[in-house]
């Protein structure tokens, strides 16, 4: 995300303020530019660990396609290369995400949300047993 090779790396909090407005632009390209070549995330409500940049960018296309997602800023903290985000949505979704930021990209980020609450507030499709 640093477009100039002078400029220092931006601080995990404000990588992660600049992510939040990518994401409620709903723009799988300019948030896949915020992660590493080789980046991990891992939103623990879908199980799977999606690994590398382009296989993130390929799950933000797919979950904008299938719901309008709006991330309101609860609390943004930092400690080190860490910053954590609590956050809720308009419908009363909550949740809160970690982001490992190296070099003013996202290396590593895990989320926590209750994935059964958003598919009943987007009227999408239930899991079956």
């Amino acid at each position: 995300m640093n477009s100039r090779k002078d400029s220092p790396p931006r601080s995990p909090r404000e990588v992660v303020a600049a992510w939040v407005e990518a994401f409620n632009r709903a723009s799988a390209d300019e948030l896949a530019d915020f992660y590493a070549e080789n980046a991990i995330n891992h939103q623990v409500a879908g199980g799977a660990q999606l690994e590398g940049r382009e296989a993130i960018r390929a799950n933000f296309l797919r979950e904008f396609a299938l719901a309008e997602m709006v991330c309101l800023v609860e609390h943004i903290f930092e400690d080190g290369e860490w910053a954590i985000l609590e956050w809720r949505d308009p419908l009363g979704l909550r949740g809160c995400g970690f982001f490992h930021v190296v070099d003013g990209q996202i290396s590593f980020q895990r989320g926590y949300w209750d994935m059964l609450s958003f598919l009943r507030q987007h009227k999408l499709p239930l899991p079956t047993e």
